[in-house]
């Protein structure tokens, strides 16, 4: 009786749970787009107009103004507008530093020739004969490569079950093994904190390593 009573809660729990976490992830996302609607005029917005608020409004409006600001940007007008705002930006120090780097972030991301996080790889972290995964961000800096005086590879270990945050790290090329999940298996493995696994796509030999190239 207890044993069925104990699958019984487990399968329940296996349900909730997973669309528990996810409602509340799309609903803080839904609230969070919504803050956008204070760029409207009071007057034009939904609760004044309509005595009530709608939930998601925010969603529509935020996308309305990137596709209007990327048709914008894609244009020989809009790009001469953006260079003279970053121009603006660029003078002012602290400012400076910030948008560079999350406009350099940014790029690599969204680029369809970047390889910044498209590799998981495991490296001894944070001691030897302790593995973890990790996902390659980019090449060593040269002045790292210099004074180290070996070739370094950038990584962004994540924690867990949270790995919007994490670590950088520079480790030594040889030191990086590549592994061939895919970074979506990667990241549910990070997530669920290794409980659930990636299927394997092929047979590998105990001991073999595939470097980083």
């Amino acid at each position: 009786m207890m044993s069925a009573l104990r699958r019984y809660l487990v399968a329940g729990l296996l349900v909730w749970v997973p669309l528990g976490v996810t409602l509340l992830i799309i609903n803080f996302l839904v609230e969070l787009m919504d803050q956008t609607l204070v760029l409207l005029p009071e007057h034009l917005r939904p609760e004044n107009l309509l005595g009530f608020s709608v939930p998601g409004l925010g969603i529509v409006l935020a996308t309305v103004v990137v596709l209007v600001t990327g048709v914008v940007a894609a244009n020989l007008f809009g790009r001469q507008l953006l260079g003279f705002g970053e121009s603006l930006l660029n003078r002012i120090p602290l400012v400076r530093s910030i948008y560079s780097g999350v406009k350099q972030v940014t790029e690599t991301l969204f680029s369809g020739s970047g390889k910044s996080f498209r590799r998981v790889v495991l490296i001894e972290y944070p001691h030897k004969d302790s593995w973890t995964l990790a996902f390659q961000t980019g090449e060593g800096a040269p002045e790292a490569r210099s004074k180290v005086g070996r070739d370094l590879v950038n990584v962004f270990v994540p924690t867990t079950p949270n790995p919007t945050s994490g670590f950088f790290l520079m480790v030594p090329r040889e030191d990086v093994i590549v592994l061939d999940m895919s970074v979506d298996d990667g990241l549910k493995m990070l997530l669920s904190v290794g409980v659930v696994q990636p299927k394997e796509t092929k047979e590998i030999s105990p001991g073999a390593r595939v470097r980083v190239s």
